[in-house]
């Protein structure tokens, strides 16, 4: 048997960017429903993080959520098995206030919650799947782990070692060994797709950041016969990075430039040379017109000192690696990588609420 393996969906991520929910429609409509009726599968394990924010939802949000995966789960005779994640929970300590009691469970026949350690059987095989792991759940759930016969592990876990985003690997969290009695550990909760040993990080299956940005996004089947864990990508990348040079180059080839593939999508010009600021304003304005979401400017003509692609697309990145490389050049007695580590989340929850 077959099941489909989907995490942090995030709906209402960005300040409930119509963008981003239009983002996750189309990895829907043009990956994971047609890769479904394709293989067959009928049963659907979400691993946390249903959805964005704790506190609320936006009706907006919630009807898109409903319109685009929710409807179509129940439509297509789909079962649908979720776990709280972290950001599905109201309160820290606890998971009994939750999104998913409270958006799903009065409607839909075809899917099964999961705030609490529960061990069930899919497909002839054992699993524990295991929720958010809080102050109220902690000794259930390590009891549970300790407990448990199964041989496979669905969870919305953070455990030390593993990347969080891509480049930045997290020192705090559980420690990994003590899932080393299962066979296979699939979690939730890290953005960036990583394995070691028996522990595989299935990230995200769409873009939401700049940290994304050259992350291969998608989701996962698992067959319970051959504990096989196979990678379905989502080819629909949000975030990109243009090379502007006009070093040699007439007009006409200049604004042959095509922007139609950057429509709804967030966009870095990295500027390598501009000699004529004529031609790279029919550029910028043909981006704008494309109806790009966003497009950003980096005029690399003053870093003479950068000789390859690969300089100025450091040059150019995401908030959270420069502030990486800023901590890691400050000469003060601290613990930079929990310096880091601090940053990053409080970074992260700016970003949940902006």
């Amino acid at each position: 048997m077959k099941i489909a393996l989907i995490t942090d969906t995030h709906w209402g991520i960005r300040n409930d960017s119509s963008i981003m929910n239009n983002h996750m429609k189309r990895f829907l409509d043009e990956v994971f429903w047609p890769i479904l009726d394709r293989e067959g599968i009928d049963t659907v394990i979400h691993l946390g993080d249903l959805v964005d924010r704790r506190k609320y939802i936006n009706y907006l949000t919630a009807k898109r959520l409903r319109d685009d995966f929710l409807d179509p789960m129940m439509t297509k005779g789909l079962d649908l098995h979720i776990i709280a994640g972290n950001h599905d929970t109201f309160y820290k300590n606890t998971n009994d206030v939750n999104a998913l009691d409270e958006l799903l469970s009065y409607k839909y026949h075809n899917i099964q919650i999961y705030i609490q350690p529960k061990e069930i059987n899919i497909g002839g095989i054992g699993m524990l799947l295991l929720p958010w792991i809080c102050d109220e759940n902690r000794d259930a759930t390590f009891e549970a782990i300790r407990n448990s016969k199964s041989s496979v592990v669905m969870g919305h876990l953070e455990l030390n070692g593993f990347e969080m985003y891509r480049g930045h690997v997290s020192d705090h969290g559980d420690d990994p060994k003590v899932f080393d009695k299962f066979d296979i550990v699939c979690s939730g909760h890290y953005h960036t797709r990583s394995n070691n040993s028996n522990i595989h990080y299935l990230g995200t299956a769409v873009q939401y950041t700049w940290s994304d940005y050259n992350d291969i996004k998608g989701f996962h089947i698992f067959d319970t016969e051959t504990r096989e864990l196979m990678f379905i990508e989502n080819p629909n990348n949000i975030f990109h990075k243009i090379f502007y040079d006009d070093m040699n180059k007439t007009m006409d080839e200049v604004i042959a430039f095509d922007p139609s593939v950057y429509k709804d999508c967030y966009v870095k010009v990295v500027v390598k040379n501009k000699t004529n600021p004529y031609w790279f304003d029919l550029v910028v304005d043909k981006l704008e017109k494309c109806g790009a979401a966003d497009i950003q400017v980096v005029e690399d003509n003053f870093n003479l000192d950068l000789e390859t692609d690969s300089d100025i697309v450091n040059e150019a990145e995401d908030t959270m690696s420069i502030i990486r490389k800023y901590i890691e050049g400050m000469n003060i007695k601290t613990d930079n990588k929990r310096v880091e580590t601090i940053i990053q989340n409080l970074y992260t929850e700016a970003h949940n609420i902006t």
